[in-house]
């Protein structure tokens, strides 16, 4: 689980990156933008998704800072 959420985050920022490049190479001309994007979206959802599962069943845990009160 530790190797998981760091790899996902690379793929996240490598789809961001080369919708960066497309963007800047077709100048809006083809739909790799599009779908590099729509990637990177649903890589981010997988991975919120992936957290939150791996939450409830109690493989990570919360060490969140105790609000006083």
């Amino acid at each position: 689980m530790n190797w998981i959420i760091p790899i996902a985050f690379l793929l996240i920022l490598g789809s961001l990156g080369s919708a960066l490049f497309y963007m800047m190479r077709d100048k809006g001309k083809s739909s790799k933008t599009v779908y590099s994007l729509m990637l990177r979206i649903g890589l981010s959802i997988a991975l919120f998704i992936g957290i939150w599962i791996a939450h409830s069943l109690g493989y990570i845990q919360s060490t969140g800072i105790r609000v006083a009160g």
